[in-house]
């Protein structure tokens, strides 16, 4: 069966004075936080992604989300959906390498050989510089 691309699921958002913002899904039981309205949208897909994938991958059956209209708030709560890219959370924990054809100039390419140098870990780490990343899935 297919999986699907995208989950969207509802989040309270908790708000305490002094605290960081609380994340909680109710269809998942599972929580986080953060210390700003961004902060705490970044921080519940990040944990949405990552809870979904271990349940797809453990076989367990991913629950229908409840509607954003039947969730009770209180006054310090605000109900907001969440959804998650699931391609991109699948990929980022797909460490095995894949082969790239790269063009360099003759002269560079001589210049790095003289040198000994690692093309592919060159590449990486100019790569991971470039997209600000330091491990698969982590911005």
């Amino acid at each position: 069966m297919k999986r699907p691309e995208r989950y969207i699921f509802p989040a309270m958002f908790i708000y305490e004075p002094g605290q960081e913002i609380a994340v909680v899904f109710p269809d998942l039981d599972c929580a986080t936080s953060g210390v700003n309205d961004e902060d705490a949208l970044l921080s519940a897909r990040e944990l949405l992604g990552i809870t979904l994938l271990g349940m797809e991958e453990d076989g367990e059956e991913i629950p229908v989300p409840t509607p954003l209209n039947q969730l009770t708030v209180k006054d310090n709560e605000r109900a907001a959906l969440v959804d998650v890219y699931m391609p991109s959370i699948r990929m980022a924990n797909v460490t095995k390498s894949v082969n790239r054809t790269v063009s360099l100039p003759a002269w560079l390419n001589a210049a790095a050989l003289e040198r000994n140098m690692n093309f592919s870990q060159i590449l990486q780490d100019a790569l991971k510089e470039r997209l600000n990343v330091s491990q698969p899935g982590r911005a």
